[in-house]
């Protein structure tokens, strides 16, 4: 399908569309948040799994609503400027480019982690970065084809982990009562760290612009993405909690691989280092394509350079945008420590989407699919996980997204915009 001048080239289907979601969803998370979920909520790990889902399913329902009257790249960002203001725009790409930026980062920084030895780590993180930028840079269906693949390494890697710890002869964890429970706070910590690994179905609504009939693929591929992937979470929980337990799953560095070496299954092991290398590379693929989309939108209406919206005449993608993109997580992972990633990560996700929940809580009727009352809850819980961060981990967050508003506040001006509210 050809695409106008300046424009993108709407080649990707239902299926495209789920297998990018869960390409970057069903990454690095899987194989490593459950440790220190499990850190803040020892035996109640579910318990922070269920809030993470609800909260998760809460801002898919808002963000596939306002995709499907908006199906061009940005997401929340262009959802944030035509319902809400262009400032609450602004909010939302900015915690997006920053969080989702770090996010790629820490993705990079795991796969190397699982792959070569310590000294090698950050180059070899940098390298991949750089390689999967010039993947991105051949067009999305590209992108499509190689998250297929990936997608399915991954899942045979779950797979086998899970049979190889349940069925490989380890012995069972502690059982649930004996550990302390944490209490609230250390459920909804154990939340916000879990919705770290889920909130990749906002790639799906990033890639708007890129979908054939977008008004009907999107909520579709957002609903679908998140059932499926929180079944796969679910699954792997359950494993690590019912061989390790909650103690053994909190101090493990690698829980799934500890899972499978406990038992006599231990041949497995690097099928699962593997699965978590490609989980790695998958997500950060998505998330690279993710964030240029989102900085594409914002250099269109000049809250980024301008020069940064060409969109490449052959391969239909925005090359200079995502070439800058992948220089900044290159020398991201060079230099920042993995903890600071995330922290920056989980902050930028949680406000992006607490602006997508507040802007389709403007839609009328006519625009609606889901109750108001789901957006209201995402609201809810998206700053409550926010407020329940690591302070050192939340501040520079802060402080980061401010520093955005700010300068934007110095370039341009204070150019208030009128919440756009349909009757």
């Amino acid at each position: 399908m050809t695409a106008s001048p300046g424009r993108l080239a709407r080649r990707l289907g239902l299926l495209d569309a789920v297998v990018i979601g869960m390409s970057s969803m069903i990454g690095a998370g899987v194989f490593a948040v459950f440790a220190p979920a499990a850190q803040a909520a020892g035996p109640w790990l579910l318990a922070g799994l269920a809030v993470a889902v609800v909260v998760a399913a809460c801002n898919a329902t808002s963000t596939a609503q306002l995709a499907a009257v908006y199906p061009t790249s940005g997401g929340t960002y262009v959802y944030g400027r035509e319902r809400l203001g262009e400032w609450w725009g602004f909010a939302a790409g900015w915690s997006f480019v920053i969080g989702k930026t770090a996010s790629c980062a820490a993705m990079a920084t795991t796969f190397a982690a699982y792959t070569v030895p310590g000294p090698w780590q950050r180059p070899v993180a940098a390298a991949a970065v750089l390689a999967l930028t010039a993947v991105s840079w051949r067009g999305i269906t590209r992108t499509a084809a190689l998250a297929r693949v990936i997608v399915a390494v991954v899942l045979v890697a779950l797979a086998v982990a899970v049979v190889g710890a349940l069925a490989g002869g380890a012995t069972p964890g502690s059982p649930p009562g004996g550990a302390t429970a944490p209490g609230p706070l250390g459920v909804l910590q154990a939340a916000g760290l879990i919705f770290f690994a889920f909130a990749g179905y906002a790639r799906i609504a990033t890639l708007g612009e890129e979908v054939r009939e977008p008004a009907r693929t999107i909520p579709r591929a957002i609903v679908t993405t998140l059932a499926i992937v929180a079944a796969v979470y679910t699954a792997v929980a359950l494993t690590l909690l019912t061989v390790l337990g909650p103690d053994r799953v909190a101090a493990s560095d690698a829980p799934l691989a500890e899972a499978v070496a406990a038992g006599s299954w231990a041949w497995a092991v690097p099928v699962v280092r593997v699965g978590a290398a490609a989980a790695c590379l998958g997500a950060l693929l998505a998330l690279l394509a993710g964030v240029g989309r989102t900085a594409l939108a914002m250099a269109r209406e000049g809250d980024l350079p301008r020069p940064l919206a060409a969109v490449h005449p052959r391969f239909h993608v925005p090359h200079r945008v995502e070439a800058a993109v992948g220089a900044v997580v290159a020398v991201a992972v060079l230099v920042a420590d993995l903890r600071e990633l995330i922290g920056f990560s989980s902050t930028g996700v949680l406000l992006y989407y607490a602006v997508a929940n507040l802007a389709a809580l403007t839609q009328g009727p006519g625009q609606r699919r889901y109750p108001r009352g789901l957006q209201v809850l995402g609201l809810a819980g998206c700053l409550v996980l926010v407020a329940t961060l690591p302070t050192v981990a939340l501040l520079g967050g802060l402080a980061v997204v401010a520093a955005g508003l700010v300068g934007r506040l110095l370039v341009r001006g204070v150019r208030p915009a009128a919440p756009n509210l349909d009757p």
